[in-house]
């Protein structure tokens, strides 16, 4: 039937390379045993800065229970750790491992190895496009 077809809906297009995206990045990590979702965490506590629950949950794009169940694999794993904020003892905040530290780093090669194959498919300019109006785009649905 004449209108029907999935692809001329934005949100299918965005939904489609989501999952070509995420399919990628888990063969290019798969070695680690890790998930998209544990390198997003490990790649934003390698800073060392310490970060809150909640302000992880925004950054990785998780909501509490599934940011809980990830960090507590990642504790398992002694790549992260929890401590408790020595300026609010109610706040805990999580903290990237020696261990952890050194899985970040063979992550990024992977990851970036991923990107780079994907640059090379899109071009530098086109990449740089796709960058700048998925920025817009999610800046301009926030004010909405």
């Amino acid at each position: 039937m004449p209108g029907h077809d999935l692809s001329n809906y934005l949100s299918y297009l965005l939904a489609s390379a989501h999952r070509q995206m995420k399919l990628g990045i888990a063969q290019s990590i798969a070695d680690e045993d890790v998930n998209e979702d544990h390198w997003r965490i490990l790649q934003v506590v390698s800073d060392e800065k310490g970060h809150s629950m909640g302000e992880l949950a925004e950054q990785v794009l998780l909501n509490g229970p599934a940011l809980t169940k990830n960090v507590d694999k990642l504790v398992s794993r002694g790549l992260v750790q929890r401590a408790v904020d020595e300026r609010d003892s109610r706040k805990v905040l999580l903290y990237i491992s020696d261990r952890g530290l050194e899985m970040v780093t063979r992550l990024k090669r992977s990851v970036d190895a991923h990107h780079e194959t994907i640059e090379e498919a899109l071009g530098p300019r086109n990449t740089s496009q796709l960058k700048r109006l998925l920025e817009r785009f999610i800046e301009e649905s926030k004010s909405e």
